[in-house]
């Protein structure tokens, strides 16, 4: 009877995912957070707000979409270095970088799965997330002004 025992927990052991990988939520994607709507000209989009440590370093990874239209704002309570990665993300996304009076300082591109740090090299107050080409198939540009963003 031990042995038989014994070798059941062996196969349960055997069989089942390793502990550090039960109930890791750091493996899924982030639920969907509250959203605002932005203005920048006259174009509108559905923003979700991450202003957590933890929404801010879950951002986006790991969605397998993002609708044209929708984003992910990333807010600081103060000016702040901000740099991104796209370590965990499997769609190309492009970034504004935002300062405190809602003024666009830097766009760039980014691929999805890059160990790239992505920084516009001056501190920032927001950053916003869209599906890559989405600020230039709307016009926008460096200089532009963001409305409606949340007070940090």
């Amino acid at each position: 009877m031990r042995l038989a025992t014994a070798l059941l927990l062996w196969l349960l052991a055997a069989c089942s995912p390793a502990p550090a990988t039960l109930g890791d939520a750091s493996r899924l994607p982030q639920a969907k957070l509250p959203a605002i709507t932005l203005s920048i000209g006259s174009v509108s989009l559905l923003a979700e707000v991450a202003d957590t440590d933890g929404e801010r370093r879950a951002g986006l990874a790991r969605r397998e979409e993002l609708a044209a239209g929708d984003g992910m704002l990333f807010v600081y309570r103060q000016d702040t270095p901000l740099y991104f990665t796209m370590r965990d993300t499997l769609i190309p996304l492009s970034i504004a970088f935002i300062d405190a009076d809602g003024r666009i300082f830097s766009i760039q591109s980014m691929q999805p799965g890059s160990q790239t740090l992505y920084s516009p090299g001056t501190p920032g107050r927001y950053a916003l997330e869209v599906p890559q080409g989405w600020f230039r198939d709307n016009g926008i540009r460096v200089g532009d002004r963001v409305r409606n963003l949340p007070a940090p």
